[in-house]
């Protein structure tokens, strides 16, 4: 089984949209181990609208939290501790796109991080980033935490309206490879995302 994991460098960048885009191109499984808030309306439910092929299977959350907050705040309310060995990789023999529930440093409980989990299972992440005003910081600071953590790093995918210069410092510097570019969405379609996976230059 391939796996890989898409993970942002803050929250609100696209990593849903993201994932939509990977599944389709790959006719991928898609798992959201945890969901906070917006459950009538989950992202696995948000990517599932997306997809074109019939190959691809939503696999259950382990978490459905009913709060939209950190992991870790939005169990507390539940009255639950989020624990990471109740976190287990769906078994698939097709590859699996998983989407991480916020940012690399974002608490599940009082004491483990996102980047822990990652650790744990130590699979390829793809890196969503965003060109805002301080993009090049939280991108290069998770590209570092990664791999400090020895967190195998797929490449970046760079979401939203385009910043050449800011892209190519994050490229020449961190030395990770771009995946893609995904332009601003004016109407996101299924039609829209199976052309935009066919220009990625993704491979597993």
């Amino acid at each position: 089984m391939n796996s890989l994991i898409v993970a942002g460098i803050g929250t609100g960048i696209g990593k849903t949209l993201i994932s939509a885009i990977l599944v389709e191109a790959l006719q991928a499984d898609y798992w959201k181990p945890i969901q906070a808030g917006d459950l009538d309306q989950s992202d696995t439910l948000k990517v599932k609208a997306l997809i074109s092929n019939t190959l691809s299977v939503f696999h259950p959350e382990s978490y459905l939290l009913k709060t939209p907050m950190s992991p870790h705040a939005a169990a507390k309310i539940d009255g639950i501790e989020i624990e990471l060995e109740k976190l287990i990789i769906p078994r698939t023999e097709n590859t699996l796109v998983i989407e991480l529930a916020g940012g690399l440093m974002v608490p599940l409980n009082s004491k483990e991080l996102n980047i822990d989990l990652l650790k744990k299972w130590h699979v390829p992440v793809v890196l969503v980033s965003q060109n805002y005003l301080g993009s090049i910081n939280h991108t290069l600071l998770s590209l570092d935490l990664l791999k400090t953590k020895n967190i195998p790093v797929m490449g970046i995918i760079f979401n939203g309206e385009q910043n050449v210069s800011t892209e190519e410092f994050i490229l020449s510097y961190s030395k990770v490879k771009c995946l893609g570019r995904i332009p601003e969405i004016e109407a996101i379609t299924k039609e829209e995302i199976k052309k935009i996976g066919q220009n990625l230059t993704l491979t597993i």
